[in-house]
């Protein structure tokens, strides 16, 4: 069974070290793509302060269609190129957006949601399998830290999924 026990920690940077590790204990010996999403989205939104959304939109050839989640109902299905999400997957870049607001061409699914961080999911063989996004209430409250940690649990998450963790 899974443990969570909430931490104090001297950093960013110690606490999503922190979160790598449980993640990874998390999914390892599953091999369901949905379960460890589920699982992966409480984990990551129950641990982080000033969240209001932690979850997966998975590529279905065409287009990106919500997945596993933490939060409140969202928006179904974003074309490839629309909003922070669907530019996320085209580009293959993680997005971090401050202020969602000044981001031309937003959706809002939340309109409690203030910044977005959103991280391209690639898989081995270089196929997208969606995005992993987070949306906070709090204006700027994504930064590079952030980044680098979120990019790091979705390292963990995809090369679990590729064989390779």
């Amino acid at each position: 069974m899974f443990t969570f026990a909430p931490q104090t920690y001297a950093s960013k940077a110690e606490h999503y070290a922190d979160l790598v590790t449980q993640a990874r204990g998390l999914i390892s010996g599953e091999p369901d793509l949905i379960a460890n999403a589920a699982n992966f989205s409480a984990l990551v939104f129950d641990s982080l302060p000033q969240l209001n959304w932690a979850g997966f939109y998975l590529y279905d050839g065409t287009e990106l269609v919500v997945g596993p989640f933490q939060g409140k109902p969202a928006c179904i299905r974003i074309a490839l190129g629309s909003g922070v999400c669907g530019t996320a997957a085209q580009t293959r870049q993680t997005q971090v957006v401050r202020d969602v607001n000044a981001f031309a061409g937003h959706i809002p699914c939340d309109s409690a949601s203030q910044s977005e961080i959103v991280v391209p999911l690639v898989r081995a063989d270089g196929s997208l399998l969606g995005v992993w996004d987070v949306d906070s209430p709090t204006l700027g409250r994504f930064d590079e830290d952030d980044r680098r940690g979120m990019e790091a649990l979705c390292r963990v998450f995809m090369n679990h999924l590729n064989g390779q963790g």
